[in-house]
């Protein structure tokens, strides 16, 4: 897939608030403001309209990938990313029960039951996590 990178993006004149902006297509874009640098921000299809959703720190996805493996008790090598499925890992209800559990422990959150049964992907359960962590904050 074809990337486009620019620089120096600026919405005020004489003033750069963008100093990096890639595009890697066109549903997905990445950027650095000032040396610092923000998660992919990325559209999803809906149906006939569009959402546009903000991935959750690596190191948030990293988290809940290592509770997964434990909750699951899969091998070591067990290959579990953001877009890994709890159904295709072999959970059932009460395993993902069991998966938010362990979230709200290492977390020091607490998640509503109605958002505990919409997660259905390790990316999901890390975006909530940290948008429950930016509203706790």
């Amino acid at each position: 897939m074809a990337s486009i990178t620019g620089t120096s993006m600026s919405l005020l004149p004489n003033q750069s608030m963008v100093s990096c902006a890639r595009i890697s297509g066109p549903r997905s874009v990445s950027l650095s403001i000032k040396g610092r640098n923000f998660p992919s921000i990325t559209s999803q299809p809906r149906g006939r309209r569009f959402q546009v959703v903000c991935a959750a720190k690596p190191e948030t996805v990293q988290k809940v990938c290592d509770i997964v493996k434990k909750q699951l008790a899969l091998p070591e090598g067990s290959d579990v990313t953001g877009e890994s499925k709890f159904s295709t890992l072999g959970a059932d209800s009460l395993d993902t029960v069991e998966i938010v559990m362990g979230l709200e422990e290492e977390f020091g959150i607490s998640v509503e039951e109605e958002s505990a049964q919409s997660i259905t992907t390790v990316q999901e359960a890390a975006d909530m996590i940290d948008n429950l962590l930016k509203t706790k904050a």
